[in-house]
């Protein structure tokens, strides 16, 4: 969201009303594969803790804990976002699942090392384009393994569906509002080559992902590889 002025029951009900809309776009996917990834190149570990920034309700980790089910995996997922209705919201939702917790907390007080994989879902594209490097890069200094970063394809194609879907499903004043200008503010695969130079991670990798989505990748460098690259 991009206008928290009004909160309260309408800002709840825009995360309730988001979260169908996630699962009708398939908002989980690019972050279900980003998490994927790290996690098999870091060896499979058993255990994994991730930390979802500018979380809202959270809603988009039920597919994430569904993987970890899947894989056998003991995952503990922290929600981090700022406001109370976020984390009402989240209470609501995960109110029977122990692996996720919810902090009120904003990106630039994260810990260094917080949690194993760091995860933005729909989140970055709420920043202007010259905060992307700082964003990403304290998103980096919070990950052991890695960062994940779920976003939208910059294109009229999705703008479009977004803007019929959020007029058919909702008369929420800020899924309205915010939903078209989310595509709007979205990414093309030009602008993460262009981060990737910005925070000289050129093993910064991202995927196009249906529907009209990027999974990006910015895995942390082993000990090892940092020494075989000179740093």
């Amino acid at each position: 969201m991009d206008d928290f002025t009004f909160g309260g029951e309408p800002l709840r009900e825009a995360l309730r009303h988001l979260h169908r809309l996630n699962r009708l776009f398939g908002a989980s996917g690019p972050i279900v594969y980003g998490i994927n990834q790290l996690w098999r190149g870091a060896g499979k570990p058993a255990a994994l803790t991730v930390l979802d920034v500018g979380s809202g309700s959270g809603d988009i980790n039920r597919a994430v804990l569904k993987w970890a089910d899947r894989r056998g995996v003991n995952l503990n997922v922290i929600l981090t976002d700022l406001t109370e209705e976020a984390e009402r919201e989240a209470e609501r939702l995960f109110r029977y699942e122990r692996r996720v917790t919810f902090v009120r907390q904003d990106l630039f007080e994260l810990k260094d090392g917080a949690a194993d994989i760091v995860t933005a879902s729909q989140f970055v594209h709420h920043f202007p384009s010259e905060r992307l490097p700082e964003v990403v890069g304290k998103m980096r200094k919070a990950a052991r393994i890695g960062v994940v970063l779920g976003d939208i394809h910059r294109h009229w194609l999705p703008w479009a569906a977004v803007w019929l879907a959020t007029r058919l499903l909702s008369r929420n004043r800020y899924i309205r509002h915010d939903g078209p200008l989310s595509v709007a503010k979205g990414f093309r695969g030009s602008d993460f080559r262009e981060l990737a130079e910005q925070i000289d991670r050129p093993e910064l990798s991202y995927r196009w992902r249906p529907l009209f989505r990027y999974s990006v990748i910015v895995p942390q460098l082993r000990e090892d590889e940092s020494h075989e690259n000179g740093i």
